[in-house]
């Protein structure tokens, strides 16, 4: 019985002081720009493992190098409720939880019409996902879950609005070794991220559900049609 408590307390001493080395980066980040992030570590590394040369694109801006245009775009795209919420939306999560389970199922009765055509949606915050690419690893786990919201939440109490997106936008995957807004302006219309337009911001910000794949398919119908949508909504998404 001594043992299964000295365990329990062991677990419990290992687990609070992963809680403290947490808040003490994000504590950090509110004045001191990342390297990269625990997201980019693993990408770097699965690079090395494959055949074939490194490349990587990745150059840091402040957030007033950064074009409205691509954080309203991003806004009306991946969390349009970003200003208000405290880190994490419920009701979002919970809609995304029901679709997911209705394609699901919807890919058991008809596997061959569905079985491509399966996206399942996370309902995540861009604070969440930022929480995510930062400190955790992309497993897709109840407890990697779990401390995803605890992150979320420590990152709104230590950081602005304006810091928070200045560092997601930095720091997001845009493509096959393609990170933050900067080089995605770059490697895809020629120019900074200062000077994208609507357009073209709004067309960045549909790729980041699934940014590799988008980059191959560049005549989407979907990403074209998502544009449209995503330009409708920009004149509307709050900045901070």
């Amino acid at each position: 019985m001594k043992g299964l408590v000295r365990w329990l307390a062991l677990v419990l001493l290992a687990f609070l002081a992963l809680q403290l080395f947490f808040v003490l980066r994000i504590a950090l980040m509110a004045r001191i720009d990342p390297a990269s992030t625990s997201f980019e570590r693993s990408a770097l590394w699965q690079q090395w493992r494959s055949p074939g040369s490194l490349h990587w694109q990745q150059q840091w801006v402040p957030y007033a190098q950064i074009s409205a245009q691509l954080k309203r775009a991003v806004i009306a795209s991946e969390d349009d409720g970003f200003v208000q919420h405290d880190g994490v939306e419920w009701t979002a999560i919970e809609k995304a939880w029901e679709r997911n389970a209705a394609a699901r199922e919807q890919a058991q009765q008809h596997p061959k019409r569905h079985a491509r055509a399966l996206r399942l949606r996370g309902g995540s915050t861009i604070t969440q996902q930022l929480a995510k690419n930062l400190l955790l690893s992309g497993e897709r786990t109840l407890v990697r879950k779990g401390q995803e919201l605890v992150l979320a939440y420590t990152l709104e109490f230590f950081l602005t609005k304006q810091r928070i997106l200045e560092l997601y936008l930095n720091h997001v995957e845009w493509g096959d070794g393609i990170w933050g807004a900067e080089a995605a302006a770059r490697h895809y219309y020629r120019k900074p991220a200062s000077q994208l337009t609507a357009p073209e911001a709004a067309r960045l910000a549909v790729m980041l559900p699934a940014p590799r794949r988008f980059e191959k398919m560049p005549q989407s119908a979907y990403l074209a049609g998502r544009t449209r949508t995503i330009l409708a909504r920009m004149p509307a998404a709050q900045l901070p």
